[in-house]
This record gives structure tokens, sequence and C-alpha cells, in this order.
């Protein structure tokens, strides 16, 4: 009998000092892990060299940066440090761009970025990778970031694939928009939902004649919407903005750009007054002003150049005084309060709104109308699961959620999370209004 001591005593060898010829040996690989480790720490490490330096990040494709995760968050820490990195890699928008110039010259196409299966959009617009959607049919669907279409117009890819990419179904979304209504409303606050049409809704025309997906997106949007029209706290602006398009002469969405212009955040603006307090805007003037001009965010995320042109707005509440002033579009304050308004025309009770990037161009006329009013990112929720936002509404006796459409169909909205809803439902109920 062999005494087991006599191993114990031995040095313990690890697999990779064992001979080669040694069952047990390991090969650790030692060269490319290095090679791998020196990558990471690069790719980690020169985001904060670069803003030591004085070089900082742009938001070109028009959303938040992603922000530095929090240790809070556990292990999804981890996991949200490399958009993190990427975002504020520097000269990330020349990369782009000369990656874009160099499949055109090489190849003629317009660039591809690869991306996983199921891929959401990281915020209401961004770096949207083209990716596999799973389609209610036996394919799976497959768009580029940006998908060209007629006469030079341009339409993002997710708005197109979102419709084919459903985490719950439409009546499942219905369902929890209603539950938060409810919630809001048994608060003794107003609740409102203004949904934000795609460009592809609204301007179809321009699209290509045939791309993959295309009888599941029409199918899906017709269902979304006509289920959406049906609810009495949704406000659908499509008709409205078409109509606004053919009076202009050309649609309110602009070729290279996935947002609506201005006409969206006035009639925004003039159908939310109205829904919390009909007849509000009997007196108003709506007047056009100054064009603007800046670049296409689509454009920007294929590395071409582009422009977006449209009209500022004036709105005289009393149809007499432009309430309406410019307003910074710093996309990454939030949330921002406004309180400059009142008279005639007005609405002075509190309204929190919960927008995302659509909201931009809505804020200066929201802002002449409404004279308490709170804007909040609902990117903010990812945060907190809800607090920082439950407690922005508290003071506010009507609760407005903005949400673009290609946001909402899929089922993946932030508002939907019951445990996000159950935060704010709980922080209104323990300060109900009166």
């Amino acid at each position: 009998m062999t005494d087991q001591r006599e191993h114990t005593d031995l040095p313990e060898l690890h697999e990779t000092w064992l001979p080669k010829e040694h069952a047990l040996y390991r090969p650790r690989h030692g060269s490319k892990q290095r090679l791998a480790l020196v990558c990471a720490v690069v790719f980690f490490v020169l985001p904060l060299v670069s803003l030591g330096i004085g070089l900082r990040p742009t938001e070109f494709e028009n959303r938040h940066l992603t922000a530095f995760p929090s240790p809070s968050q556990g292990w999804s820490f981890f996991g949200q440090l490399a958009p993190w990195a990427s975002d504020h890699l520097p000269f990330r928008q020349r990369v782009i761009s000369m990656g874009a110039w160099l499949s055109q010259g090489l190849f003629g196409e317009p660039p591809s970025y690869g991306g996983t299966s199921g891929q959401t959009a990281p915020g209401p617009i961004g770096p949207l990778p083209a990716a596999t959607y799973p389609a209610p049919v036996d394919q799976p669907v497959q768009l580029p970031t940006v998908l060209p279409g007629q006469d030079g117009w341009l339409y993002l890819g997710y708005e197109l694939a979102s419709h084919c990419d459903q985490g719950q179904p439409t009546s499942t979304i219905v369902a929890e928009l209603r539950r938060l209504r409810d919630g809001v409303t048994a608060s003794g606050r107003k609740f409102v939902v203004v949904i934000a049409p795609d460009k592809a809704t609204v301007v179809p025309q321009y699209l290509p004649a045939d791309f993959p997906g295309k009888a599941c997106h029409a199918a899906v949007t017709d269902q979304f919407w006509h289920a959406m029209s049906a609810e009495n706290y949704v406000l659908d602006l499509r008709s409205d903005l078409t109509a606004w398009g053919k009076q202009l002469g050309a649609p309110v969405y602009g070729p290279q750009d996935a947002h609506w212009s201005d006409e969206g955040g006035v009639l925004m603006t003039k159908r939310l007054a109205e829904k919390l307090r009909p007849g509000i805007s009997a007196h108003w003037r709506i007047e056009p002003g100054d064009a603007w001009t800046v670049g296409a965010d689509l454009a920007a995320l294929i590395g071409r150049t582009g422009t977006t042109t449209g009209l500022h707005y004036s709105i005289l509440p009393d149809g007499t005084h432009n309430q309406t002033y410019p307003v910074p579009t710093d996309y990454n304050i939030a949330p921002r309060f406004f309180d400059s308004t009142f008279g005639l025309g007005t609405y002075g009770p509190g309204v929190g709104v919960l927008a995302d990037s659509f909201t931009i161009r809505a804020t200066p006329y929201l802002a002449s109308v409404f004279g308490n009013l709170t804007i909040t990112q609902t990117t903010d929720v990812d945060h907190d699961h809800g607090v920082t936002v439950a407690r922005s509404l508290v003071p506010d006796t009507a609760v407005v959620v903005e949400v673009a459409e290609r946001t909402l169909v899929t089922g993946r909205f932030d508002l939907l999370d019951p445990q996000v809803q159950n935060t704010i439902v709980n922080e209104l109920a323990a300060h109900p209004i009166r």
C-alpha cells in the first residue's frame, strides 16, 4: 500500500510547468494572452488619457454618450464598460468617416457594421449596428445601420427592423401602458403618452421598393397604430404631421435625418396642451421664423456629411406676445425646469415630461406654453430603476411620456418594466394630488 503522505509532501506543479509529454500538460498561450490583455488595457484606458490631455468626445449621433457605469450596478458594471469606452475613444467620428470612405470607394456601397441577433438601440437613437432581427417568418431580417432610399433619402435601419423584433406583443405593450396610466391617475394626476412616429411611418414614399422585412414592418406598423390610436390617453400625431408637410410642400422629416423638424415640436406642444386643457389654444398664433441648418444625423452614422434644414417658429399664446425663446439643446442636461411663461393661453399647473430625443425640437415650444415644466430624459431610468424619475414627478399634476415609435413597438421601453413602474407609482401614491 502506498503512503499518500509521500505525494502530499511533493511540491505542487501547475499544469503549464509539467513536461510537454505529460498527459496533463496545458499550454497557456502566454504571449497571446499578454497581447490580448494589453489591447484590453489600451481600449479602456485610452478614453481616460484623452480626457486628461483635453480631448473630448463629441455627440455626433444625436444621443447621450454612454455614461461611466456605477459600481452599484453590480455585475452589469463590467458589461457597461465596453460601450462607455467605445463612445469615448478619441477620433471615433473620423474613424467612422474613414471606414465609410473606404467602403464606398473600394466596394461602391455604404458601410455595414456587424451586430448580434436581437440587438436593440442603446438609446432613443444611436450607433445602431446592422443586426439580425427575428421576424414572424422563417428567415431572419438583416438591415444595415442606414438604409438608402429613393432620391437620396436615408432611413434608420433599426426603425424598420424594430417592428420585426417585438420582445412582447402589442397587446402586452398596451396592457403595460394602461397599468402605468392607472397607477399615475390613482394619485390624482393626469397621464398622457405622445408617440413620435417613425420617419418610415410618416414618409414611406421614399423607402426602397423592396427591403428585408418589408412585409413584417408594414403588418406590425398597422397593428401597432391601430391599437395605440384606440387609447384615449395616447396622442397620435401622424395625420397632423402629414398635413403640415403637404402645406409646406415637403415632409417634416429631413431626407437624411431620423427625427421630425420643428413642426413636430409645435404639434406635440399644441396637442398636449389641448389634451390637458381643451380650448387652451383658441387665441394662439403660430408664426414661422428664421431658417436653421444642422448636421444630418443619419449621414453621420455612416461617415458621410450632410445637412438638415428647417424653420424655427414662434408661439404667441395670447395672440399678441411671443413667449418662445431659444432653449439650449444640450441633450445631456436632465432634468430641466422651465417656469417663465404665464398669461392667457398658457398652462400653469406642474407638468412632468419623460422624453427622448424627439423632444429636443419641442422644448422651446413646450417652454413657451407650460409655465411649470420639468423635462427628464427616460434614459435616466437605467441608472437607478426609476427612483430619480419618480421623485422628479412628485410636484407635477400631469405626467407626460414622449417615446419614439421604434422604441415602444419593441416592448423593451424602460417605462414598461414592472419594477420601474412600481417605483414611479409608489412614489406618486405617497404624494397624491388632492
